[in-house]
């Protein structure tokens, strides 16, 4: 979602160019790159009420869908505006949207990181284990017994 380091687009503002734009949808955001002249480039999938879709230009407002937009400052980007714009458009047509391994935000990743991630579906993976953690903390206090070690993904168990 938005973050608290992310900045407000003023109404009729554009972006800066090879800026990462968020904008806020039900259940998640959606993510692109700006790339001038009114333009994003940003994975199709769930942007527009659809499972999936290709890498596209579209309009701002299309983007947006009457929503707001927020800039995402990235400290240290890997890579400039240009480089950033030329990513992006690298991939423009490319159409293997996943929701959970490649979606508008690994895109945005990648373009000025060159990392493909997403902060959402980290954090949407993160929260059952949370969740699994505390019941098991709380049943352990409850019964005053050493809380059992359930193994995730890659932990090593030591006993």
């Amino acid at each position: 979602m938005v973050t608290r380091n992310d900045r407000l687009l003023a109404h009729n503002e554009e972006p800066p160019l090879g800026s990462h734009l968020v904008s806020p949808r039900l259940c998640f955001a959606h993510h692109g790159i700006y790339v001038g002249g009114g333009k994003v480039i940003h994975y199709g999938g769930l942007g527009h009420r659809l499972l999936r879709g290709p890498v596209e230009e579209i309009s701002l407002a299309r983007f947006t869908c009457g929503r707001r937009a927020w800039v995402r400052t990235h400290e240290l980007p890997r890579f400039g505006c240009p480089d950033v714009i030329r990513r992006a458009r690298s991939r423009v047509g490319e159409n293997r949207y996943r929701v959970l391994s490649n979606n508008c935000e690994h895109f945005c990743e990648w373009c000025l990181q060159g990392e493909h991630r997403s902060y959402q579906v980290e954090s949407l993976v993160a929260a059952p284990m949370a969740a699994v953690r505390s019941m098991r903390w709380s049943l352990a206090r409850v019964l005053a017994i050493p809380p059992l070690r359930i193994r995730a993904k890659g932990d090593r168990f030591y006993g």
